[in-house]
């Protein structure tokens, strides 16, 4: 047994060092102001944009947080509870790959749960957020 938590924490390690490495490696790159909504975009522009509509990208709904050990991640089985950082009743946040873009509330459409957004985070605070 005592092998076996070695050995995960062997992994854990690596895992670490590589992000770290990663990190080290990472550049920091200048991003372009944004421009109002009502200046016209060229044909140069709107032809970018097209290029990238159509990326996939992955959204969800975070209901709270909760920091805990291995030790206890480890111990955690069916019927157990994690106290999360929220109060019952407050907003989701709404992440997109990671970013918060807006807040919400949970809703039932057709059998089905949803997200009415409430409050959505504007472009440049999202982007002094990346900074």
């Amino acid at each position: 047994m005592s092998d076996d938590k070695d050995e995960d924490l062997s992994m854990w390690d690596e895992a670490l060092d590589e992000q770290a490495e990663a990190r080290a490696d990472a550049e920091a790159i200048e991003l372009e102001e944004l421009t109002p909504d009502d200046v016209p975009i060229t044909g140069e522009e709107k032809r970018k944009l097209d290029s990238i509509l159509d990326i996939p990208v992955t959204i969800s709904m975070e209901v709270g947080r909760s920091n805990i050990s291995i030790r206890n991640l480890l111990q955690l089985n069916q019927g157990s509870v994690v106290e999360l950082d929220r109060v019952a009743g407050e907003s989701l946040d709404v992440l997109v790959n990671g970013t918060l873009i807006a807040h919400g509330e949970v809703v039932v459409v057709n059998d089905k749960f949803g997200i009415r957004l409430t409050d959505v985070v504007s472009q440049v605070e999202r982007i002094k957020k990346l900074k």
